[in-house]
């Protein structure tokens, strides 16, 4: 790289990128996206009410109070040419018009599975086959631990075999980084064609 070549890639501003996270409700999308942006994410939480009562199974995470109710944005610099501008969706049915509006444009979206609950992220996957848009199956480890194993969850979601499927924690930075460089290498294979 000659020295005016490595000057103009220093001053050129990361090239900006798209990604979505999405799942069911309360599987970590909101504190994904908060433990690996880089600003302060903006956020549409509200207090879960009496009315998602018999709405929004919380039996699994009975700590949760609030919900996401329109969309969360985060940012990460991968590095000094790449910047991802990350979408979390909604996760309850009921906001599911949104979806659209949140993905559209995404290189590739990153769907959090909680495997206590597979039926959850159902709809995530199905909506992303549907779209096109390459996806990744995440797998939150809630507690530290797997509920079912990687090949197990594969075989329960019935995802075509180029999709990854991988193990992260919502909680680290850098699990959740790992998982979305697992989504762009997938997004960048496919339109390779190999």
């Amino acid at each position: 790289m000659t020295d005016a070549t490595a000057t103009a890639t220093a001053t050129r501003p990361p090239q900006p990128v798209k990604m979505v996270i999405s799942g069911g409700f309360g599987v970590g999308k909101t504190t994904a996206i908060g433990a690996v942006s880089e600003i302060e994410p903006l956020t549409t939480e509200a207090a879960i009410t009496e009315v998602a009562a018999g709405v929004d199974d919380t039996s699994m995470t009975p700590r949760k109070t609030t919900t996401t109710v329109a969309m969360d944005f985060g940012c990460l610099t991968l590095d000094p040419t790449l910047k991802l501008y990350i979408f979390g969706t909604p996760g309850q049915d009921r906001f599911g018009f949104m979806w659209k509006d949140v993905t559209m444009g995404a290189l590739g979206a990153l769907v959090v599975v909680d495997s206590r609950r597979l039926d959850d992220c159902f709809p995530a996957v199905d909506y992303f086959e549907r779209d096109g848009t390459p996806f990744a199956i995440a797998v939150n480890a809630f507690d530290g631990v797997l509920s079912h194993s990687l090949p197990a969850v594969r075989s329960a979601l019935d995802v075509a075999p180029e999709v990854p499927v991988v193990a992260f924690d919502a909680r680290s930075a850098d699990s959740v980084r790992e998982s979305l460089i697992v989504v762009l290498e997938h997004a960048l294979t496919r339109a390779r064609g190999y």
